[in-house]
């Protein structure tokens, strides 16, 4: 994941809007932050799959059997039909994550009261980092009909794009373009029919200085087509592309990026994600997002969503990004900003799990996480 870099760190504001007129979707590399780990670093939790449906045929309808005659003051029955599922309350909380499992294996740690209460019980993203077709499709659905159940809105990450992080730190993904779209689909399929939100692809368009132009034609194209295939998969499903940090690429730059992946239209997206894995506060990341999202254009419905999870004490000077200290959790994740524009505060970044300096990159580090949390 992308932390901070150079001059511009962690996650700040660009001061003014650059046109997208004034450089092209590929032009603006120069502040290229520095890259931080990311979860697919480590193997997936496992999912258990969702049990099976029941494939039993139903009673023949050509039987021919007499039927009875109805009694004069027997009334006719109605057909039943199925509840209608409970309307979404909130975000869900995901029962499988490593936060979760350190609190269960450690009852008695005297940590574990905050972490719990601060970190564990609080709704989370739900990546899938590790490109495993065979079983995608089915460790998707569990996320999602698990937030059905519970009448909640689920946030689910695909990170899986070729060339990822450019070979940094959170190297991996699929080995082309073509698989890729083959994950995709099979990713779509599992998305179910109530409302989720997908956070398409992090570093995805701000991070590209490593493709050539037509591998940066066939990224944009990729993406462009997956926004299109989730939302054709489940038209309830909020899919948001990436716009970076506002410490990052001037609003123009990313807006261009953004309108050649298909970010634009409403047939592939509902708008844009900023700040994941990152520090800026969020109302730096909200003034950004505004100025990327004047600049894109597009529907006047497209919006915003903020990583929030450890922006409580905003960016730590010179731009330090790998688990620098004194940083905090940020506003609670919601759908209920009460800022126009601003569709929902996200932790897509668990918090607590570590870039790499206070523990293994990408593992729960309890000590980093009652950092946090205090």
């Amino acid at each position: 994941m992308v932390a901070a870099a150079s001059v511009v760190a962690t996650v700040g504001t660009v001061a003014g809007l650059v046109s997208a007129l004034d450089s092209g979707p590929d032009g603006g590399d120069e502040a290229r932050p520095t890259v931080s780990a990311s979860p697919s670093l480590l193997p997936m939790p496992a999912v258990t799959n969702p049990p099976p449906t029941s494939n039993s045929p139903s009673p023949s309808r050509s039987s021919k059997k007499p039927k009875p005659k109805a009694s004069p003051s027997a009334r006719p029955r109605r057909a039943t039909r199925a509840p209608a599922p409970p309307p979404a309350t909130g975000l869900y909380r995901h029962g499988d994550s490593q936060v979760l499992d350190w609190v269960r294996a450690n009852r008695s740690d005297p940590r574990r009261p905050l972490i719990e209460s601060r970190i564990a019980d609080r709704p989370a993203a739900v990546w899938f980092a590790d490109f495993t077709p065979a079983t995608i499709t089915s460790r998707v659905r569990a996320v999602t009909s698990g937030a059905a159940a519970a009448g909640q809105v689920p946030v689910v990450v695909p990170y899986a794009i070729p060339q990822r992080d450019c070979g940094g730190a959170s190297d991996g993904g699929a080995p082309d373009v073509g698989a890729y779209d083959d994950w995709i689909d099979r990713f779509a399929a599992g998305l179910g029919s109530r409302e989720v939100i997908v956070v398409l692809e992090p570093d995805a368009l701000s991070q590209t200085e490593c493709l050539d132009a037509g591998q940066r034609a066939d990224r944009y194209a990729a993406l462009a087509r997956a926004g299109r295939v989730m939302k054709a998969a489940n038209p309830r499903a909020r899919v948001y592309y990436d716009a970076g940090h506002s410490d990052w690429n001037p609003a123009g730059t990313q807006a261009a990026r953004l309108r050649a992946a298909g970010a634009a239209s409403a047939a592939s997206s509902d708008g844009i994600f900023t700040n994941v894995s990152n520090f800026n506060r969020t109302a730096d990341e909200a003034a950004y997002a505004r100025r990327v999202l004047a600049a894109l254009g597009g529907p006047s419905g497209l919006g915003a969503v903020i990583d929030t999870s450890r922006n409580g004490n905003g960016a730590p000077a010179g731009g330090e990004w790998c688990d620098p200290d004194g940083r905090k959790l940020g506003q609670a994740p919601t759908l209920r900003t009460g800022e126009s524009g601003i569709d929902a505060y996200l932790w897509v970044k668990l918090p607590g799990e570590s870039d790499g300096c206070k523990g293994e990159p990408g593992t729960f580090t309890p000590d980093y996480a009652y950092e946090l949390a205090d």
